[in-house]
């Protein structure tokens, strides 16, 4: 499965956050979009809605394995997809911003 450092990220790389909602209002990486794992499926549409139609989908959750998951569906709808490796405790670790919804520092359960 694909994977991507989080120090090769963009800054205007499309994120998508899997984690669930406490993990996410603790704090979360600024422009992302959030569908918890447990909702993904029933809210697909969502993410197909917001995503670059021609771009990809870097796809990131605490530390990796959800997110991997989610990358394996998405790649199984022909979508380009990747795991982001570490996931946001990673993107903590190398001091890439955390946000609350109120603008906040946050940071990662």
């Amino acid at each position: 499965m694909p994977t991507v450092q989080v120090t090769d990220l963009k800054d205007d790389d499309f994120l998508l956050d899997v984690r669930e909602h406490d993990e996410w209002q603790a704090g979360h990486a600024e422009r992302a979009l959030h569908i918890p794992i447990s909702e993904f499926v029933a809210r697909y549409g969502e993410l197909t809605e917001a995503a670059p139609q021609d771009g990809r989908i870097h796809v990131i959750c605490r530390s990796g394995g959800r997110s991997a998951q989610v990358t394996m569906y998405l790649a199984q709808q022909g979508i380009d997809a990747v795991n982001v490796d570490g996931g946001m405790q990673a993107w903590q670790a190398v001091g890439r911003p955390v946000v609350t919804d109120a603008g906040q520092q946050g940071h990662v359960l």
